[in-house]
């Protein structure tokens, strides 16, 4: 079977094949014009989710049953309406949260054991489920009314977001969920109930006497190491944390060179104590540190880091990597990553050097392997 890198980008989607010569080669292009948000290839090799963002328009799903060759319109994540009552309000703006969907942040697999099962995650916060690969999707009300949601606030984004969805490869019913800004929440039975798991966490733009309250930590993104489930990763707004305990604790990692902000974080599929990052400056620059651009790498839990450079810009660039658009192709232990500048790179070697396919794509905002 092909091997697949889906590039989902401010004006469209865009496929890239490798060809039996070990060439990238840009093999399709589908909704050219406009924003694509998130892409999920699911396990069957042939089935393809792209999440769109149509403006004024509303947000839409695509599907694709061949392989990116064609696409048919699906449902869409659809919140109920909101009751008249109802005090929702952003407590770190005061503003009102919309019960509707303003953006498909994420979309992830549901586990071996169910090919179909999908996980969206949305802006203003919602999770929803489908069991048909997107045709219908339901709102997880557990997670939606449970009180430590009203808590959640906007970062980058101004309204809550979900963007990641961990599926524990030893038992699919066991969930961790990334909310920015809202901290990690956990489920053992699919989603019925959830506990908050970001103890441990820090963040530092809050007063010294709340930075360690779990339902305001702002994780960017999370991975989990796919043969040793207990070990995950975060890339959070105020450092880089590991958990050991399959994400009920966290540890701050000390002494991280360039940075320890970014976005994005992928995991090594068999060694836990490998991770990939991509630094930078955090707040209002957000820019790689000194016009550097770099991927991290730690081989030891994150005592130590290594930047890695080899095929990346040799002289200033000021590319930035958002929080899905890093992603790691666990069979071959390929790494790619995409960036605002519409720059495109794939390692081969697990980061050790990197071959660039474009320089002129839109803004890269996801990338998955297939």
């Amino acid at each position: 079977m092909t091997q697949r890198l889906w590039v989902g980008t401010r004006k469209g989607l865009f496929r890239f094949d490798l060809a039996d010569s070990g060439a990238w080669n840009l093999g399709r292009k589908a909704f050219v014009g406009d924003p694509v948000t998130a892409v999920l290839p699911l396990a069957d090799g042939r089935t393809v989710l792209a999440g769109l963002d149509h403006g004024h328009f509303g947000c839409k799903i695509q599907r694709s049953e061949d392989g990116g060759d064609s696409w048919a319109e699906v449902g869409v994540p659809v919140y109920p309406k909101k009751p008249e009552s109802s005090e929702d309000f952003d407590p770190g703006r005061g503003r009102p949260i919309p019960w509707s969907t303003k953006l498909i942040w994420s979309l992830d697999g549901g586990g071996g054991d169910h090919p179909r099962r999908v996980w969206c995650g949305t802006i203003p916060g919602g999770l929803f489920k489908s069991e048909d690969a997107g045709s219908t999707w339901e709102l997880v009300e557990s997670l939606w009314n449970n009180p430590g949601r009203k808590k959640w606030f906007g970062g980058g984004m101004d309204l809550p977001g979900i963007h990641s969805v961990l599926v524990d490869p030893r038992d699919s019913d066991v969930l961790l969920v990334g909310v920015s800004c809202g901290g990690v929440w956990r489920s053992e039975d699919s989603g019925a109930s959830w506990a908050q798991s970001a103890h441990g966490m820090r963040a530092d733009y809050l007063p010294k006497e709340q930075a360690f309250e779990p339902d305001s930590q702002d994780p960017h993104r999370l991975a989990q190491c796919r043969d040793h489930p207990d070990r995950v990763w975060t890339q959070h707004h105020n450092g880089i944390f590991r958990s050991d305990d399959s994400g009920r604790n966290w540890l701050a990692i000390e002494d991280v060179s360039p940075s320890d902000f970014g976005f994005g974080v992928v995991c090594h599929p068999r060694n836990p104590d490998t991770a990939w990052f991509v630094p930078a400056v955090k707040d209002e620059i957000r820019v790689p540190v000194d016009g550097r651009f770099v991927v991290t790498k730690t081989e030891d839990g994150g005592k130590s880091f290594r930047s890695l450079t080899q095929g990346l810009p040799s002289g200033e660039a000021w590319d930035l990597v958002f929080r899905h658009a890093l992603a790691l192709d666990e069979d071959s232990i390929r790494i790619g990553l995409g960036s605002t500048t519409g720059s495109l790179w794939v390692s081969g070697e697990s980061g050790e050097s990197f071959e660039q396919l474009s320089a002129h794509l839109p803004p890269i905002y996801v990338i998955r392997f297939s």
